[in-house]
């Protein structure tokens, strides 16, 4: 699968005390992709002032009282006007300075080439909730982006130009309006031109479907849609019925690879204890497992109200348990597990029953299932994994499972 450009925006900088350099370092070692700073910003947390563009060499100033308004307003000047030096205190100025110097000498190009193969990705600086520096990363991500291109599919390499409508889902997300409790599936034109109201195929299921109501979808604001082409993204209603990776498409049936799960890496029983909101908290775990946010785990032979949550980031936990309580009410307690490694079956319970008297899996290993009731071995450490290997050379674990409805 090929690697696609990856766009960083660094958020919050009004209420963040971390130096910009460090920043920088870790995203540069987290996602292990050379870093280009498109802007800079002029102080952090307290202290900062605005943003300055590295490729304009122009200093934005923005007014902290446009908390709440639909565009900051902001004083814009060369950054060698000698004005500067009377709008900044001189220690601010000279610390931004010698962090351009850095920059400049030791940090890495902007090379589009790169970008557009997924090998650097270009960091802007802003806050999104004050409208600092929004405006700014909108009108280089235009320039920056990729022009629509190819993509593999189950009958060979699909081009923007092919006549036949083609698009898959990459996001679905929840909530967005929580007084209606909206969900949309985010669709990604592939080829050929959308319409509203166009009947198309729907490939994991096989049903036919009419795409009404599209919406184009920037912030709070929603637009019907009459027409999309390659590279456009649309929001679609979601009744429960598209997940991340299906395919759509006209003519001759083709299916799109679906989007790769990370191997979760931490493991905890997530748990609801006001027995009342246990359907909303169903609900709402299911539409997190949708969406992708999480993977849910049941314990075989356990009680069904008991989930484990499995994730790859600490982050996620947090991210879950806040959206359970802003958007569905229910405070939940997080309780974490020694497991670190998860491999499902190949060959699902069939394969794994075989292999239980063979070895010690009951004992080295919690047995559980996930929403597609197939098998899954969790493990405290790798020389637990090494162990139920090396006993069943004819288990074949795998650190991911595909969805059981893939064509592809």
């Amino acid at each position: 699968m090929r690697s696609l450009p990856t766009f960083t925006f660094i958020n919050k900088l009004d209420r963040s005390g971390r130096a910009p350099l460090e920043l920088l370092d870790e995203i540069e070692k987290e996602l292990g992709l050379a870093v280009y700073a498109v802007n800079w910003p002029v102080g952090m947390g307290t202290s900062f002032q605005g943003l300055l563009d590295r490729r304009t060499r122009q200093l934005h100033l923005f007014e902290r009282n446009a908390h709440g308004r639909r565009e900051a307003l902001e004083t814009i000047l060369s950054f060698e006007d000698p004005s500067v030096e009377s709008l900044l205190e001189p220690e601010l100025l000279r610390r931004v300075k010698e962090e351009l110097e850095v920059l400049d000498t030791a940090g890495s190009t902007l090379d589009l080439g790169a970008l557009h193969a997924g090998q650097l990705t270009p960091v802007f600086f802003g806050s999104a909730v004050t409208n600092f520096g929004v405006m700014l990363f909108l009108q280089d991500f235009l320039e920056y982006a990729a022009s629509p291109r190819s993509f593999p599919s189950s009958q060979g390499e699909i081009s923007p130009t092919y006549q036949e409508f083609s698009g898959f889902v990459f996001k679905i997300q929840a909530n967005m309006d929580p007084r209606h409790r909206d969900c949309f599936a985010f669709l990604r034109v592939c080829s050929g031109k959308f319409r509203k109201d166009m009947m198309v195929k729907h490939a994991r299921t096989g049903r036919t479907l009419r795409l009404s109501r599209p919406r184009k979808l920037f912030a709070q604001e929603r637009e019907v849609v009459e027409e999309a082409f390659p590279g456009d993204v649309i929001g679609l209603n979601n009744p429960g019925l598209f997940s991340i990776g299906d395919t759509f498409y006209t003519g001759a049936k083709l299916v799109y690879p679906r989007i790769p799960r990370f191997a979760p890496e931490l493991f905890a029983y997530l748990r609801n204890p006001d027995p009342s909101l246990s359907k909303k908290f169903q609900k709402g775990i299911y539409q997190l497992e949708e969406e992708g946010a999480i993977q849910v785990l049941r314990i075989v032979g356990g009680s069904a109200r008991e989930l484990i949550v499995a994730a790859v980031g600490q982050l996620q936990f947090e991210v879950v348990q806040f959206r359970l309580r802003f958007e569905y009410g229910i405070e939940t307690r997080l309780e974490m597990l020694p497991y670190r490694l998860a491999r499902w079956v190949d060959g699902g319970w069939g394969a794994l029953k075989k292999a239980k008297g063979k070895s010690q899996l009951e004992t080295l290993t919690l047995t559980a299932e996930d929403r597609w009731q197939r098998p899954v071995l969790l493990f405290k450490s790798e020389w637990h994994l090494q162990k139920i290997e090396q006993e069943n050379p004819e288990l074949r674990l795998t650190p991911t499972a595909q969805n059981p409805d893939d064509s592809i």
